[in-house]
């Protein structure tokens, strides 16, 4: 017998059915004997001569599987994604993430992602095998969760009832894994139309740059993004000051029209910046004829714009974010892949780690 796959119980009991469906003996080893229900890595083990069909059938059902999956979501409502870690930021990241829900018409999807250290693979040359410590760790990991869960969801029961939040659908879902791997795979088959994160999760360090959940975030997922710093005192509906940092690409008037239509145009005021080391008319003539496009479509919106110096100079944009009361400062962004990422930190680093002003990242 030789393993299969390793899925959670309820995986692996689907892939045992299809399997036998088609006369391929399936045993499954259960990592956690006394509660399979809770168990996250369950064997699939067959006949080692069984293996290559097999493999057909299972890569197909699972692409089907998460097909459905995908279809089955994309025709529920909208969705406004809140990964959480249970840390003391929730309530401010809680305020917004529900503002945006209710602005939006959208369920709250509480996203927890949690790592189980019950589990471990050990390589040795070419040889992987796979370990498992304590089966209390997992029930206490487990345990600890469900304890949590329960505790913000009567939190929020409470503020709900206050009129702190409004009053929009909410629900928890668990996930053992990778935090950010796991919320940009949510992402992709969810599709929420939009991400609330916190600035930083917890565990920050003061360098902690590289591993910055959501500035990866930002700059991978396909849905907008909105990060709210540690130190924010402000409440949703204070937003009526933007600054967008354009870079003159012509998708940036379709990221900014879609800024105005989430943060809402009324009573909005809305600052079209450029960042340049050059002292360029262009760059000026540029940024007039966008707030002219947006001054004839958005006939009640407030516009300006302003030139900054480089943004290698941080500084100049946060002093200059001060200076206007700046509430939100949004930008559009693109994929980089890992080699441009590791090599050359994107906007979106940068200003995770200088900016006090909640972030609005589009992805057109």
């Amino acid at each position: 017998m030789v393993t299969l796959a390793i899925r959670t119980y309820q995986r692996a009991q689907m892939i045992k059915c299809v399997l036998e469906e088609n006369n391929i003996e399936t045993v499954i080893h259960n990592l956690n004997l006394e509660h399979p229900e809770m168990a996250i890595g369950v064997r699939v083990r067959i006949k080692e001569s069984d293996l290559s069909r097999a493999i057909k059938i299972v890569e197909e059902k699972e692409s089907a599987w998460e097909s459905d999956l995908g279809m089955i979501t994309h025709n529920q409502m909208p969705q406004v994604l809140i990964p959480i870690d249970f840390t003391d930021l929730a309530p401010k990241v809680f305020d917004f993430g529900f503002h945006f829900a209710q602005r939006l018409e959208a369920e709250v999807i509480l996203y927890y992602v949690y790592f189980n250290p019950s589990f471990s693979i050990i390589s040795n040359n070419d040889i992987n095998s796979y370990s498992i410590n304590d089966s209390e760790l997992v029930r206490r990991t487990m345990g600890s969760t469900k304890a949590d869960v329960e505790n913000m969801t009567n939190l929020i029961n409470k503020r709900i009832a206050k009129g702190e939040l409004p009053d929009v659908p909410f629900r928890f879902v668990l996930k053992e894994g990778v935090a950010e791997d796991e919320i940009l795979d949510y992402c992709k088959k969810n599709k929420p139309a939009l991400v609330v994160m916190a600035t930083h999760g917890k565990q920050i360090l003061a360098s902690d740059f590289i591993g910055s959940v959501t500035a990866e975030v930002m700059e991978s997922c396909l849905s907008p993004v909105f990060a709210v710093p540690m130190q924010l005192v402000m409440d949703p509906n204070q937003i009526h000051k933007v600054a967008f940092l354009t870079n003159f690409d012509q998708k940036d008037l379709v990221a900014i029209d879609r800024t105005i239509s989430l943060l809402g145009k009324e009573n909005m005021e809305i600052s079209f910046i450029h960042t340049s080391d050059q002292n360029e008319v262009w760059n000026e003539v540029m940024l007039g004829g966008i707030k002219a496009y947006f001054d004839k479509y958005y006939p009640g919106l407030n516009t300006n714009y302003a030139l900054i110096g480089a943004m290698e100079d941080m500084e100049l944009l946060g002093n200059f974010l001060v200076s206007e009361h700046i509430n939100v400062l949004a930008f559009n962004t693109r994929r980089r892949n890992i080699f441009t990422r590791f090599f050359n930190l994107g906007l979106s680093f940068k200003l995770v780690l200088h900016s006090n002003t909640p972030l609005l990242v589009m992805h057109v």
